[in-house]
Protein backbone atom coordinates (compact mmCIF):
# COMPACT_ATOMS: atom_id res chain seq x y z
CA UNK A 1 0.00 0.00 0.00
CA UNK A 2 2.66 2.42 0.43
CA UNK A 3 4.50 1.65 -2.57
CA UNK A 4 1.36 2.70 -4.19
CA UNK A 5 1.49 6.42 -2.04
CA UNK A 6 4.65 6.89 -3.57
CA UNK A 7 3.96 6.23 -7.14
CA UNK A 8 0.92 8.78 -6.83
CA UNK A 9 2.65 11.56 -5.41
CA UNK A 10 5.07 12.30 -8.14
CA UNK A 11 2.22 11.60 -10.94
CA UNK A 12 0.20 14.34 -8.74
CA UNK A 13 3.31 16.89 -9.03
CA UNK A 14 4.02 16.13 -12.93
CA UNK A 15 -0.21 17.51 -13.51
CA UNK A 16 0.83 20.46 -11.66
CA UNK A 17 3.91 21.54 -13.43
CA UNK A 18 2.21 21.51 -17.10
CA UNK A 19 -0.21 24.49 -17.12
CA UNK A 20 2.94 26.55 -15.90
CA UNK A 21 4.25 25.33 -19.46
CA UNK A 22 1.68 25.93 -21.09
CA UNK A 23 1.62 29.48 -19.84
CA UNK A 24 5.17 30.41 -20.08
CA UNK A 25 5.02 29.59 -23.67
CA UNK A 26 1.90 32.06 -24.86
CA UNK A 27 3.11 34.81 -26.80
CA UNK A 28 3.68 38.43 -25.86
CA UNK A 29 2.64 39.98 -28.81
CA UNK A 30 -1.30 40.34 -28.50
CA UNK A 31 0.14 42.85 -25.66
CA UNK A 32 1.51 44.88 -28.99
CA UNK A 33 -2.02 44.85 -29.67
CA UNK A 34 -3.73 46.47 -27.15
CA UNK A 35 -0.81 49.03 -26.99
CA UNK A 36 -1.86 50.06 -30.52
CA UNK A 37 -5.33 49.27 -30.47
CA UNK A 38 -5.72 52.08 -27.52
CA UNK A 39 -3.44 54.30 -29.04
CA UNK A 40 -5.58 54.18 -32.32
CA UNK A 41 -8.31 54.60 -30.09
CA UNK A 42 -7.34 57.35 -27.96
CA UNK A 43 -6.21 59.40 -31.49
CA UNK A 44 -9.40 58.57 -32.93
CA UNK A 45 -11.36 60.55 -29.94
CA UNK A 46 -8.85 63.20 -30.19
CA UNK A 47 -10.00 63.85 -34.09
CA UNK A 48 -13.25 63.38 -32.62
CA UNK A 49 -14.64 60.75 -35.51
CA UNK A 50 -16.91 58.08 -34.45
CA UNK A 51 -16.23 53.98 -35.71
CA UNK A 52 -18.80 54.66 -38.03
CA UNK A 53 -17.39 57.58 -39.48
CA UNK A 54 -13.72 56.30 -39.61
CA UNK A 55 -15.33 53.20 -41.14
CA UNK A 56 -17.06 55.47 -43.83
CA UNK A 57 -13.81 57.04 -44.99
CA UNK A 58 -12.05 52.87 -45.23
CA UNK A 59 -12.71 49.75 -46.56
CA UNK A 60 -13.07 48.81 -43.09
CA UNK A 61 -16.14 47.21 -41.06
CA UNK A 62 -17.51 49.33 -37.50
CA UNK A 63 -16.96 45.74 -36.10
CA UNK A 64 -12.85 45.17 -36.93
CA UNK A 65 -11.98 48.55 -36.39
CA UNK A 66 -13.61 48.04 -32.81
CA UNK A 67 -11.90 44.64 -32.70
CA UNK A 68 -8.47 46.67 -33.35
CA UNK A 69 -9.04 49.15 -31.34
CA UNK A 70 -9.66 46.29 -28.27
CA UNK A 71 -6.42 44.53 -29.14
CA UNK A 72 -8.59 41.45 -30.22
CA UNK A 73 -7.04 41.38 -33.91
CA UNK A 74 -4.26 41.90 -34.95
CA UNK A 75 -3.67 44.57 -37.86
CA UNK A 76 -1.82 43.80 -41.07
CA UNK A 77 0.81 47.35 -42.51
CA UNK A 78 -1.70 48.36 -44.70
CA UNK A 79 -4.70 48.74 -42.21
CA UNK A 80 -2.64 50.57 -40.37
CA UNK A 81 -1.68 52.67 -42.85
CA UNK A 82 -5.21 53.30 -43.68
CA UNK A 83 -5.99 54.12 -40.46
CA UNK A 84 -3.02 56.51 -39.95
CA UNK A 85 -4.63 58.73 -43.07
CA UNK A 86 -7.76 59.20 -41.85
CA UNK A 87 -6.53 60.16 -38.37
CA UNK A 88 -4.08 62.43 -40.39
CA UNK A 89 -0.79 60.86 -38.64
CA UNK A 90 2.04 59.06 -39.98
CA UNK A 91 2.25 55.56 -38.77
CA UNK A 92 5.08 56.01 -36.46
CA UNK A 93 2.06 57.58 -34.29
CA UNK A 94 0.45 54.96 -33.64
CA UNK A 95 3.31 53.00 -31.77
CA UNK A 96 1.52 54.14 -28.58
CA UNK A 97 4.96 55.44 -27.69
CA UNK A 98 5.21 59.15 -26.47
CA UNK A 99 7.87 61.24 -26.65
CA UNK A 100 10.97 60.77 -24.98
CA UNK A 101 11.19 62.74 -21.28
CA UNK A 102 14.77 62.66 -21.40
CA UNK A 103 15.91 66.73 -21.39
CA UNK A 104 18.97 66.50 -22.67
CA UNK A 105 17.61 64.97 -25.71
CA UNK A 106 15.94 68.00 -26.85
CA UNK A 107 13.49 66.50 -28.85
CA UNK A 108 16.61 65.60 -31.41
CA UNK A 109 17.96 62.59 -30.16
CA UNK A 110 16.69 59.07 -29.33
CA UNK A 111 18.59 56.62 -28.11
CA UNK A 112 18.81 52.69 -28.26
CA UNK A 113 16.86 51.81 -25.77
CA UNK A 114 13.96 54.86 -26.05
CA UNK A 115 13.20 53.18 -29.35
CA UNK A 116 9.61 51.86 -29.80
CA UNK A 117 9.09 49.13 -31.52
CA UNK A 118 5.60 47.66 -33.69
CA UNK A 119 5.52 44.16 -33.95
CA UNK A 120 3.24 42.50 -36.78
CA UNK A 121 3.60 39.21 -35.09
CA UNK A 122 0.81 37.67 -37.50
CA UNK A 123 2.96 39.21 -40.85
CA UNK A 124 6.62 38.62 -39.76
CA UNK A 125 7.68 42.72 -39.55
CA UNK A 126 8.64 44.48 -36.58
CA UNK A 127 9.33 48.47 -36.86
CA UNK A 128 11.68 50.23 -34.41
CA UNK A 129 10.74 54.10 -34.69
CA UNK A 130 14.25 55.64 -34.60
CA UNK A 131 13.59 59.13 -34.72
CA UNK A 132 11.75 61.00 -31.61
CA UNK A 133 7.76 59.77 -31.09
CA UNK A 134 5.27 62.40 -31.78
CA UNK A 135 2.18 62.67 -33.15
CA UNK A 136 3.52 65.86 -34.68
CA UNK A 137 6.26 64.77 -36.77
CA UNK A 138 6.15 64.31 -40.75
CA UNK A 139 9.77 62.77 -41.07
CA UNK A 140 10.51 59.47 -39.53
CA UNK A 141 13.10 57.09 -39.35
CA UNK A 142 12.81 53.35 -38.95
CA UNK A 143 14.56 50.38 -38.96
CA UNK A 144 12.46 47.83 -40.46
CA UNK A 145 13.03 43.26 -39.57
CA UNK A 146 11.33 41.15 -41.71
CA UNK A 147 11.32 37.63 -40.82
CA UNK A 148 11.87 34.66 -43.17
CA UNK A 149 8.74 35.22 -45.65
CA UNK A 150 7.64 37.83 -43.61
CA UNK A 151 5.39 40.30 -46.13
CA UNK A 152 2.91 43.00 -46.45
CA UNK A 153 0.17 40.83 -47.86
CA UNK A 154 -0.96 39.76 -51.50
CA UNK A 155 -3.01 43.20 -51.87
CA UNK A 156 -1.07 46.56 -53.14
CA UNK A 157 -1.79 49.45 -50.70
CA UNK A 158 -1.43 52.93 -50.42
CA UNK A 159 -1.00 55.88 -47.93
CA UNK A 160 0.03 59.59 -47.74
CA UNK A 161 3.53 60.58 -48.14
CA UNK A 162 6.95 59.78 -49.68
CA UNK A 163 9.47 56.52 -48.55
CA UNK A 164 13.01 55.29 -49.29
CA UNK A 165 14.96 53.00 -48.07
CA UNK A 166 18.20 51.28 -47.71
CA UNK A 167 18.73 47.26 -47.40
CA UNK A 168 21.31 46.66 -44.72
CA UNK A 169 20.86 42.67 -44.31
CA UNK A 170 19.35 39.96 -46.45
CA UNK A 171 17.11 41.15 -49.88
CA UNK A 172 13.54 42.34 -50.08
CA UNK A 173 10.98 41.86 -53.24
CA UNK A 174 9.53 45.35 -53.50
CA UNK A 175 6.55 46.42 -55.74
CA UNK A 176 5.46 49.47 -56.44
CA UNK A 177 2.55 49.80 -59.44
CA UNK A 178 2.91 46.67 -61.74
CA UNK A 179 6.52 46.18 -61.51
CA UNK A 180 8.65 44.31 -58.94
CA UNK A 181 12.48 44.00 -57.69
CA UNK A 182 14.22 41.82 -55.93
CA UNK A 183 16.77 44.46 -53.49
CA UNK A 184 19.66 42.80 -51.98
CA UNK A 185 22.01 44.17 -49.41
CA UNK A 186 23.29 47.69 -50.29
CA UNK A 187 20.02 48.52 -52.92
CA UNK A 188 18.08 51.14 -51.88
CA UNK A 189 14.84 52.56 -53.54
CA UNK A 190 12.55 55.77 -53.28
CA UNK A 191 8.59 56.35 -54.26
CA UNK A 192 5.48 57.93 -53.41
CA UNK A 193 3.43 56.18 -50.73
CA UNK A 194 0.24 56.90 -52.77
CA UNK A 195 1.31 54.64 -55.46
CA UNK A 196 0.55 51.23 -54.93
CA UNK A 197 2.61 49.42 -53.65
CA UNK A 198 3.89 45.99 -51.24
CA UNK A 199 7.11 44.17 -49.98
CA UNK A 200 7.87 40.95 -48.70
CA UNK A 201 11.01 39.10 -47.80
CA UNK A 202 11.37 35.97 -50.42
CA UNK A 203 13.96 34.16 -48.42
CA UNK A 204 12.94 31.01 -46.01
CA UNK A 205 15.48 31.12 -44.12
CA UNK A 206 17.52 34.66 -43.91
CA UNK A 207 16.42 38.15 -42.11
CA UNK A 208 15.98 41.43 -44.15
CA UNK A 209 16.89 44.35 -42.35
CA UNK A 210 15.63 47.56 -43.85
CA UNK A 211 16.94 51.39 -42.77
CA UNK A 212 13.04 53.02 -43.83
CA UNK A 213 12.29 56.58 -43.87
CA UNK A 214 8.93 57.52 -44.65
CA UNK A 215 8.03 61.19 -44.98
CA UNK A 216 4.07 62.62 -44.29
CA UNK A 217 3.40 65.32 -46.41
CA UNK A 218 -0.24 66.21 -45.50
CA UNK A 219 -1.43 68.35 -42.72
CA UNK A 220 -3.20 66.09 -40.01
Amino acid sequence: MSGGKRIRKPAAKLGKTKPKAKRAARPAEPAMDLAVGGRIRDLRREHKLSLQAVAARTDLSIGFISQIERGLSSPSLRVLATLADVLGVGIAALFGARPSDDASAGGIVTRQPQRAELKLWRTGISKQLLSPAGTENRLNLFLVHLEPGGNTGDELYTHDGEEAGLVLEGEMTLTVDSETWTLKTGDSFRFASRRPHRFSNPADDTKAVVLWVNCVTSAG
